[in-house]
């Protein structure tokens, strides 16, 4: 459907059919291991481990009309990596909007410019998907004690989900993380830590002291399954636009566990006969104070460099080194996409641009897409004709501090204030 498809949410069961969950193997040397076992990174070499279904099982089983299913990101719980229904920790997560954003796509020339709205997820960002996916298969592997470092937004995620599901959860950020983020964390009973420094400061910390402690680290693709529920994205916006997918996709790019997770999912969905070999341009969006994958991409390296004095006003872009930079980058190449570097005051004159045009309060990280766009489009590598998709990976209000003092306006109360209006 050209324009989209919209889905509310709905509560109750959502028991579908089993998970075809067959195994995790290593993204870079290919070792398998038991599903069954507890897993963090590849004991073999030290990179990210992915979760493996039994796809030919699936292409029998799986019909591809999912309208009957519940209005979540476990209508695909075949594809999914829990077992058993009653460990999975759900508050709604998935199924969000995708929306033409046709005044801000007309301004730039472009009629089928799209947004993917995560902001409606639960703790207001897309990070819902992965922490719900993690700690379900955490609590179903026995584990009852996590902690992780986290730009903000993912502190926030898992104490929530941690506090759904009954379990410990300890998180470290930088001090100067979104303030909503540490009140967020704090008040779903999370023991919230700040650290001096950046996000990389945080998640040492947690590799130290989390054998002492006992904790499970679910870092950004440190274990096999945050990624599984970032991947729905992918499954989503397949369904969305009747299983043909968009020429191009612009996704803002800090650990990058949304690129990797859709580039994952258009590769099951391929398995599964739903859709052909062709695929979106995958366009990663960083900060221009924190560029690690697009000077890697420009210097032709498969892996990043550690970014010297990372700074940004989209702390979820404030990632000096992403753990799982290589699959990023082969997404981008395999794709024929790119990356590309935003100024972050072209993320805040976006964050208004947006609102007025699409009434839409974006997160710094989307207003980083959409930035990215602008430039893109006036190159001319991305054409009009094209239909493209902007994520939006959060709710601009949990930001309302940062572009408070440019738009806060008094109302006086005397209505002849109002004839110098």
């Amino acid at each position: 459907m050209e324009e989209g498809r919209t889905y509310g949410r709905i509560s109750g069961n959502i028991l579908l059919m089993k998970s075809l969950l067959d195994h995790v193997q290593c993204t870079a040397c290919g070792r398998q291991f038991s599903a069954d076992q507890v897993h963090t990174v590849c004991p073999n070499c030290g990179k990210v481990l992915f979760a493996r279904y039994d796809l030919p099982q699936a292409r029998t089983s799986i019909p591809r009309d999912f309208s009957n299913r519940p209005s979540t990101m476990w209508r695909y719980r075949e594809l999914m990596p829990v077992r058993d229904e009653a460990n999975l920790v759900s508050l709604g997560e998935g199924m969000t909007p995708l929306l033409r954003a046709q005044r801000l796509g007309r301004a730039y020339g472009f009629e089928r410019l799209f947004i993917k709205e995560e902001g409606l997820n639960p703790t207001g960002t897309f990070k819902a998907r992965g922490m719900s996916a993690a700690v379900s298969r955490a609590r179903e592997l026995g584990l009852r004690s996590f902690a992780a470092p986290s730009a903000g937004n993912a502190a926030a995620a898992l104490a929530a989900y941690g506090a759904k599901a009954g379990i410990e959860t300890w998180v470290f950020m930088p001090a100067d993380a979104p303030e909503i983020n540490k009140i967020e964390s704090a008040v779903c009973g999370a023991r919230v830590f700040l650290v001096e420094g950046l996000i990389s400061d945080a998640a040492k910390i947690v590799q130290q002291a989390g054998p002492k402690h006992g904790w499970f680290d679910l870092s950004t693709l440190k274990e096999p399954y945050r990624v599984e529920g970032k991947k729905t994205m992918g499954f989503e916006l397949a369904e969305q636009f009747d299983w043909q997918l968009p020429d191009a996709i612009i996704y803002p790019t800090g650990g990058g566990t949304g690129m990797i997770g859709m580039w994952k999912a258009f590769d099951e969905l391929e398995q599964l006969g739903w859709i052909g070999k062709e695929r979106p341009k995958m366009i990663s969006v960083q900060a221009a104070g924190c560029a690690p994958i697009v000077q890697a991409l420009q210097e032709g390296k498969a892996e990043s460099e550690s970014w010297k004095e990372a700074h940004t006003v989209a702390a979820g872009l404030r990632v000096p080194h992403p753990f799982a930079d290589y699959l990023i980058l082969r997404a981008i190449r395999e794709s024929s996409g790119t990356a590309i570097a935003v100024s972050d005051d072209e993320i805040l004159d976006c964050i208004p641009e947006v609102a007025r045009l699409e009434g839409l309060f974006v997160c710094p990280e989307g207003a980083a897409a959409v930035a990215a766009f602008k430039h893109l489009a006036a190159r001319g590598y991305l054409r009009p004709e094209q239909r493209v998709v902007l994520f939006n990976t959060g709710s601009g209000i949990k930001y309302a501090e940062l572009v408070k003092s440019q738009f806060y306006r008094l109302n006086p109360a005397d209505p002849n204030a109002l004839d110098a209006v």
